[in-house]
């Protein structure tokens, strides 16, 4: 089961460094939040303070590194150019699916790696919930936690690709409740994260009566996992499952609804993940009510080409830009700076009951 599990996350990693698996048709709803441009900004662009805390633990930007992979040798150095990264800049990450070095403690370094780079840094450990069905409980996820000394734990919810994937577990029956039980049993906050189609005000309201510490929405707009099953499928012939991932390809609620729906729904922490590739997507997403914002698969070739501290500072400064071109000098006034809110998103927000005008009436006398 190791090695198959092994053998599992090697594709993925290939595939996301070889492959086109981007959504297609759907996106994640950033072309349609729009801020008023501030000609006398009034605020010294130096000075804008972008540090901020989540679950008590201080970043110097609202940033994460969103949970990519582990279990092979490659991954463990992607783990730790990560891992020195995110300790330089004083940023968070996440590490992949722990379930293969739960099942072959011989790959827990490719894990174990970030915490060794990253001594102090945010670091949140990672189980999926298809595993908690199956047996996985409240002592895999210390193991995982432990396996990484991390500060949380994210629960990763992936129906879309356990669907899709020919060896997937689709049975989530019972997940709730398994979930509920780890995030009592837990001394480090539960994140539970969608892994790229989204989460609906439904399904946070019940993670939150369970005691969830966190969400990270993962909304549709950025990679498809029933995509990068596509290419599995392909590659071992599998005509039936190829199909399956090409027809679900864009499948999900875009990052932007998902956003909204969980922050007006809900009063836990959101990570804003899902289609975020420029600083202003992470402004955006605090703005409508993430703490902060993730990203992975676009730092994977930037983490492989030696460019990725690079790639960060310019997503910070991209972010501080932004701030400076709409009049906020920290994280909290950004928080009630107007936008505007329109096209497909807007109309979701609608139909759902949710009213996107009042983010153009915050900060406005």
């Amino acid at each position: 089961m190791a090695k198959q599990t092994e053998g599992r996350k090697a594709d993925h990693l290939q595939i996301c460094l070889d492959e086109t698996v981007q959504a297609r048709r759907v996106t994640s709803g950033f072309e349609d939040v729009s801020f008023v441009h501030r000609a006398l900004p009034e605020t010294d662009k130096d000075k804008i303070e972008l540090s901020t805390s989540i679950f008590n633990h201080k970043l110097k930007a609202p940033l994460i590194v969103g949970a990519m992979t582990g279990g092979t040798e490659k991954a463990k150095k992607i783990n730790a150019l990560l891992a020195e990264t995110v300790e330089t800049l004083g940023l968070g990450m996440g590490v992949g699916s722990q379930r293969v070095a739960i099942e072959d403690p011989r790959l827990e370094e490719t894990f174990s790696i970030a915490r060794k780079k990253a001594p102090t840094a945010f670091l949140v450990a990672n189980i999926g919930g298809p595993q908690l069905v199956k047996g996985h409980g409240v002592k895999e996820s210390r193991k995982a936690v432990d396996m990484i000394n991390a500060d949380a734990l994210a629960i990763h919810l992936n129906p879309l690709q356990e669907a899709i994937q020919p060896e997937g577990e689709p049975n989530y029956k019972g997940v709730l409740a398994k979930i509920g039980e780890i995030t009592h049993e837990l001394d480090v906050p539960v994140i539970v994260k969608e892994t790229g189609a989204g989460m609906a005000a439904e399904e946070a309201k019940m993670l939150e009566s369970v005691g969830v510490a966190g969400i990270d929405v993962a909304g549709a707009g950025g990679t498809s996992w029933a995509a990068v099953e596509y290419y599995r499928s392909k590659m071992s012939e599998n005509i039936v499952n190829a199909k399956l991932g090409k027809t679900f390809w864009d499948w999900g609620i875009p990052t932007v609804v998902s956003i909204v729906e969980v922050s007006k729904s809900t009063n836990i922490p959101i990570i804003a993940s899902g289609g975020i590739r420029t600083g202003i997507d992470v402004v955006k997403s605090i703005s409508l009510g993430a703490e902060v914002a993730g990203l992975a698969q676009p730092l994977l070739k930037p983490a492989l080409n030696g460019e990725i501290k690079i790639t960060l500072q310019t997503l910070i400064k991209e972010f501080k830009t932004a701030m400076f071109l709409i009049g906020v000098n920290s994280i909290k006034t950004l928080k009630s700076t107007p936008l505007i809110i329109t096209g497909r998103t807007a109309e979701w927000l609608k139909a759902r009951g949710f009213t996107p005008e009042e983010y153009a009436r915050r900060g406005i006398d």
